[in-house]
Order: C-alpha cells, then structure tokens, then sequence
C-alpha cells in the first residue's frame, strides 16, 4: 500500500533530530549523577549512555545506518569494549 506524506524527512533534519537526542542523553547523564545510588550503578548508566550516543554518532553523522553490517560490527565492537571498561571499573 503505497505511503503518501507532503513532509520529506530530509537528510538535515534527521542530522537536527539525531543532535537533540544526543543533547538529551547528555542530559539524562549530568542528572545521573545527582540520583541518590550507588556510584557503581551511576557508572554502569553513565556508560551505558555514552554507548547509546556513540551509536547515534555512527548512525546518523556517519551515515552508517545505510550500511547495517557495518553497524553491527561497530556495535559490537564498541559494547564489548564498554563490557570491559565496566568490568575493570567494577574490580
């Protein structure tokens, strides 16, 4: 069933949206820091976050998201090595 829209989602504004949601995310990480938990809980969220803008970056700006293979592999690498950084931060 073909799709009919009037509004084009251009290739700026998907850049402006991937802009706020990292402008948010950043956020949602300053005001991590001031809930009253454990400091190993605001690490492990604050490096979670920081995997979720890193994602963003390399969808968006680097335009790998018309590259899904390329994607993943990066999204693999970059989780694994947020694994290890939380695992040495826990120990």
């Amino acid at each position: 069933m073909p799709s009919f829209s009037f509004v084009r989602d251009t290739h700026a504004d998907r850049l402006t949206r991937a802009w706020a949601g990292l402008i948010a995310l950043s956020l949602v990480s300053a005001l991590l820091t001031l809930v009253p938990v454990g400091p190993r809980l605001v690490g492990g969220g604050i490096l979670l976050l920081a995997l979720f803008k890193a994602r963003i970056i390399l969808a968006r700006y680097l335009d790998l998201e018309c590259s899904p293979a390329w994607l993943r592999g990066f999204t693999l690498v970059l989780s694994t090595f947020a694994a290890l950084i939380f695992a040495l931060y826990l120990v």
